[in-house]
């Protein structure tokens, strides 16, 4: 059974079989709620510190966490998909680290974080401040990248400071004991709701682990061993059962769950047609604050331009990057490319796309529950593309083309779909400014979801006297958490001094992508949506790119750089990035 609108309906697998032992999980709340008071008043130079062991812990461990994902994923762990699955499984989250232990020093020392700046006036009464790059080391890694978190209307800078790093400003209010309810798809996910929940908001946390992915939980309990010991974390495992056990404890003040809006919905407001009708009357069954990252059918949005032949091939394999990490089981993996339909380099784009696609090696469908949302969509859409070499292991990478963008109701606008699989729509416009209007209103009033999206438009288009300001324009009026300017939006999700969440305003009754930010690592209090921006052709390609076949090299030496960043590191960590 699916819904209308949002995610496919979850699946549950052999492993969400886990007895419930209310005793076990009883010791793990009252534990962690035991320190919620220390955990408050513990100093941020003392936070600090933890930090520090996180990251040698983390690094300690990287290797061997990175072994056991790549084997459940089917991916050669010395390979370029290893080394993918290993900076955004391991990588993230060192970073997370780091920049939260670059916050705690600032407060220790000058009583909030210091953002680099600087801060600029923005269409509807707010205000951006640019937070990437967040230190020398980042101009050099991620030249010609920005990014920015844009306040919501009506803050301005002198607020903007005095709201900083709240939970630090009055700990006993802010204490108390957060659940986790981590996710399957990416390794770092539950650890960096882990680390939000602590060292953004003041809380000790107990994380449950999906069973999806909880084989990782010993790593995890290394890579946090110093918050384990200090009685601010536990970590459980189990399934549907354990957590609904949880989310009513007694000790727990809040909830932050990432996965999808059908998930939240039975945890608010219960399952089957009772929970259906406590959702339509506004009943909830859990009133305590419930935070959450839901998902999207997030939008790439290409503004038609005269694409060089380069240009055209750079972000043909830019575009199947988005689509193929982690195997398209990612909530922020582009569902639907929108382009103009007058457009006439559209299918010299498109052919690329899938020439890109052929040479990438299909990939192992280890989410559960892929093989039926992708027969939803073929059945929606018999004639999709189906590129690439399938065996019993693997499943092919789909596109959906020429989705009628009249029909709204059509499951690739309004579905998510968690496997390896996207679609195309194109819209009907006059001129390049009037697609990027008809664009903007599509993407927020047609497309399901607000947390991600990513503009694409070649410089030329970009200082356009016409285009340009529509495309600052349509920047600011579109509703999403995170949007990316010729950049992956993911990067907001990497950078972790951007803001990573659903666009504010989202009722418990349409949750759609979720309400909270984390990340954050400047601890702003009312953030409303980030902004990456990067080169529309970057020389070398970034090492993320799928077709870089010495990605694993560089994510390697990136990870070891991120552990203990040095100048001397720069130059071998360059010449691995130039080597394709």
């Amino acid at each position: 059974m699916t819904s209308k609108r949002g995610a496919a309906a979850p699946t549950s697998g052999a492993q969400d079989q886990v007895a419930l032992d209310e005793t076990s999980l009883d010791q793990a709340v009252s534990e962690v709620s035991a320190q919620r008071d220390a955990w408050a008043h513990t100093p941020a130079s003392e936070r600090a510190r933890l930090l520090e062991r996180i990251v040698h812990d983390t690094f300690e461990v990287a290797e061997e966490w990175n072994a056991s994902a790549c084997a459940a994923k089917g991916y050669d762990p010395n390979g370029p998909v290893g080394g993918e699955e290993l900076f955004s499984g391991v990588g993230t989250f060192m970073r997370m680290a780091q920049a939260f232990h670059t916050s705690m020093i600032d407060i220790a020392t000058k009583g909030r974080p210091q953002y680099p700046g600087p801060v600029r006036h923005k269409p509807g009464n707010r205000i951006a401040v640019q937070v990437m790059p967040a230190s020398a080391f980042d101009r050099v890694l991620y030249a010609g990248i920005t990014g920015e978190v844009w306040m919501q209307p009506g803050v301005d800078e002198d607020q903007m400071k005095a709201t900083q790093a709240q939970a630090y400003a009055s700990p006993a209010e802010h204490a108390g004991v957060s659940l986790v309810l981590g996710a399957g798809n990416v390794a770092s996910l539950g650890p960096r709701d882990v680390l939000s929940k602590l060292f953004a908001e003041g809380k000790v946390v107990v994380l449950k682990a999906n069973p999806v992915n909880d084989y990782l939980i010993p790593y995890w309990e290394r890579a946090m061993a110093s918050l384990i010991e200090g009685g601010f974390l536990r970590i459980v495992r189990g399934g549907a059962q354990v957590g609904a056990y949880l989310t009513a404890h007694p000790l727990i003040s809040d909830i932050h769950v990432t996965g999808s809006d059908k998930t939240h919905d039975a945890i608010v407001f219960g399952t089957g047609a009772e929970g259906a009708r406590r959702k339509a009357d506004n009943e909830p069954l859990i009133t305590k604050p419930v935070s959450c990252e839901l998902g999207n059918v997030s939008p790439v949005v290409i503004v038609p331009g005269l694409w060089s032949a380069k240009e055209i091939e750079y972000q043909a394999r830019h575009v199947a990057t988005m689509i193929s990490n982690n195997s398209g089981f990612n909530c922020l993996t582009p569902r639907v490319i929108i382009t103009h339909k007058g457009w006439a380099q559209r299918e010299e784009f498109f052919g690329a796309l899938e020439r890109v696609f052929k040479s990438l090696p299909t990939r192992k469908p280890y989410y559960p529950g892929a093989e039926q949302r992708r027969s939803m969509f073929l059945e929606a859409h018999p004639d999709a593309h189906q590129i690439g070499d399938v065996t019993d292991e693997t499943m092919a990478w789909t596109i959906v083309r020429d989705v009628d963008a009249s029909n709204i109701d059509d499951i690739c606008l309004n579905v998510e779909a968690f496997c390896a699989l996207t679609s195309e729509t194109a819209l009907e416009a006059t001129s390049t400014t009037d697609f990027i209007k008809k664009a903007t209103d599509f993407c927020n009033d047609v497309v399901w979801g607000t947390l991600s999206m990513t503009l694409l438009a070649d410089p030329r288009t970009m200082k356009d006297p016409e285009s340009g300001p529509a495309i600052e324009e349509a920047i600011a009026n579109l509703r999403y958490g995170s949007i990316g300017v010729n950049l992956w939006h993911a990067m907001s999700f990497v950078f972790s001094s951007t803001a990573w969440g659903a666009y504010p305003g989202h009722s418990a009754t349409d949750i759609q992508s979720g309400t909270g930010f984390v990340g954050n690592s400047y601890l702003f209090e009312r953030p409303q949506k980030s902004v990456v921006r990067g080169p529309f052709v970057s020389n070398p390609s970034p090492a993320w790119f799928a077709t870089n076949a010495n990605g694993g090299a560089v994510m390697r030496k990136l990870l070891a750089f991120e552990a203990h960043p040095s100048w001397l590191k720069i130059p071998g960590l360059m010449a691995a990035a130039l080597r394709h």
